[in-house]
């Protein structure tokens, strides 16, 4: 029988962890942080990591098991996540996954197949060696060429994720989305999608203000102890809300700017989001406003025990 796991997903900053809260607590669930970037140690801020008392004891799943310098790629993701839907389920609880980016969620959950893609490590040290000598905009400029859709996903200091897009191109001939788009869409698992909308300028007013908070709260101290552990070039700095300041901190542009970027890319981020799982998943959308959340957690609920039912 296959394992029935709760998806939230939709944009940041729209209410994706109070609502994995509430349905955790309705339905004995656990929950698996969908992000990425919240298995490293030290970025709590930039991240929107959940805290304890945010938790109200709910066991959660893929926090803070990597340092900043290591990297996390698709097939970790899976690996991790995977294991922890076996073991929640195992447990008698209900899998929960809450937030992240919508092609790792899919790998996850539709058992993409990675090991087939065999590495050319000599074509890969080759790309290494042009980015050490003339930077990585001539790589990420090519690849834009040759599939638009995954340079878009790419930041172009990501040098692993550029590489890796690159060589499955030259070792295979199809480009990182082909190769995407023709993965099983069969899942071994009953996934069930829970999407939270809001109106963009909504949504928007409530990106700007989190950020405002999370620089009260200290986001630029933790960036900065982050930089000066050394760890500007890794995968992990690379994420939003981190990338962003490392200009600033190399005496390039003045912080005021480094914060509107921020703002800037998080909106265009939870665009892309919302995007992604339109146009990709069978989701069922809740749309939000400020006034009326407690109302329709309360209907979500309400619904999934429908839903949980006929599964």
């Amino acid at each position: 029988m296959k394992k029935t796991v709760i998806v939230i997903v939709g944009p940041t900053a729209v209410g994706k962890t109070r609502l994995s809260i509430e349905i955790a607590k309705a339905f004995n669930g656990e929950i698996i942080s969908g992000d990425s970037m919240q298995v490293y140690k030290g970025m709590d801020i930039g991240t929107a990591k959940i805290t304890i008392e945010e938790m109200q004891g709910i066991p959660h799943y893929m926090l803070d098991i990597k340092e900043p310098d290591e990297e996390f790629s698709v097939a970790d993701f899976q690996h991790y996540v995977q294991k922890y839907i076996d073991v929640i389920t195992e447990n008698k609880h209900l899998p929960i996954i809450a937030g992240g980016s919508g092609l790792y969620i899919q790998a996850a959950l539709y058992n993409y197949h990675f090991s087939g893609q065999k590495r050319d490590i000599l074509l890969s040290k080759q790309l290494e060696e042009q980015i050490a000598i003339e930077g990585p905009v001539p790589l990420y400029n090519y690849l834009n060429e040759i599939d638009p859709v995954q340079a878009g996903k790419i930041h172009p200091n990501n040098h692993r994720r550029l590489i890796r897009a690159i060589e499955i191109y030259e070792t295979t001939g199809m480009t990182m989305s082909e190769y995407q788009e023709s993965q099983t869409k069969d899942s071994p698992y009953n996934p069930i999608f829970i999407g939270l909308e809001m109106d963009r300028k909504l949504l928007y007013d409530r990106i700007n203000e989190r950020i405002d908070r999370m620089m009260e709260n200290g986001l630029l101290d933790e960036v900065k102890t982050l930089y000066n552990r050394g760890f500007a070039d890794s995968q992990s700095i690379s994420a939003i809300g981190y990338k962003e300041f490392i200009p600033y901190f190399n005496g390039e542009q003045g912080l005021d700017m480094s914060i509107e970027q921020l703002k800037q890319n998080s909106r265009r981020y939870a665009k892309r989001q919302y995007t992604w799982f339109k146009n990709k998943m069978n989701v069922n959308w809740y749309s939000l406003t400020p006034s009326t959340i407690n109302e329709k957690i309360q209907n979500i609920l309400e619904d999934l025990a429908g839903m949980l039912e006929e599964k």
